[in-house]
């Protein structure tokens, strides 16, 4: 008796499983939505592609050229400073902040019809991390030549880094500061109108879903629909 009593479950585990499950089944129905569309990956294909026509829009109407940047897990607009030759932040547009993508999702991209490897955002709360966020930081304070911002970008990875209590030293400091500011754009976005040629598919590698947005030979954005996985 005592070794099949061991051996059992009790009610309360027995309750608490079907519990998690139920929060799994939850969360999985609430982001395909009711009628088993993936919502999520509809709001974002939407989002990226609306933020896309307003910033083409605004590079028309400032003469600025702009860029797309991706990573794996998500992407933000960057603007030419033709003042400091480089790829910098939009310090007056929150709207063209750094975005990432919801747990589940990612990017597959193509430019000029070749496979683009995108880079990979630092783990949260790591050194490397801690550097890329400083020297954001410094970018939308800098205001001086593009020498000054960069050694300002170098000093506050510096820092960030020596107070996470990193052992990297100084020319690693510099490598990882000097990576964290090259913001050059996979997808450009003229001012005249033009866009590089691309392809990005938005998925759910889970679920085989994907969604498709494109440039035309006439610049323009296409976006496809929601491409469900075969059965």
């Amino acid at each position: 008796m005592r070794r099949a009593r061991a051996a059992g479950f009790t009610l309360i585990e027995l309750l608490v499983v079907i519990f998690i499950i139920g929060l799994v089944a939850t969360g999985a129905f609430l982001s395909l939505g009711g009628n088993g569309r993936d919502s999520q990956l509809e709001q974002e294909r939407d989002r990226l592609s609306g933020l896309i026509d307003y910033v083409r829009e605004r590079a028309a109407l400032q003469t600025v050229e702009y860029g797309l940047r991706f990573q794996q897990d998500g992407y933000q607009f960057v603007m030419y400073d033709s003042r400091q030759d480089q790829w910098t932040l939009d310090p007056l547009d929150d709207t063209l902040r750094a975005r990432a993508l919801p747990a589940g999702l990612d990017f597959q991209l193509k430019v000029e019809d070749k496979a683009i490897v995108l880079p990979q955002r630092p783990a949260p709360g790591s050194a490397a991390a801690k550097a890329a966020d400083a020297a954001t930081a410094a970018l939308k304070a800098a205001s001086a030549t593009p020498a000054t911002t960069l050694n300002a970008a170098i000093a506050s990875a510096a820092s960030a880094a020596s107070t996470a209590g990193s052992s990297m030293n100084v020319p690693t400091i510099d490598a990882t500061a000097r990576t964290a500011i090259d913001l050059t754009p996979q997808v450009m976005l003229f001012s005249n109108g033009d866009v590089t040629s691309f392809k990005l598919t938005l998925e759910r590698a889970a679920s085989g879903r994907s969604a498709l947005i494109s440039s035309t030979p006439a610049n323009k954005i296409e976006v496809n629909a929601i491409v469900e996985p075969v059965p």
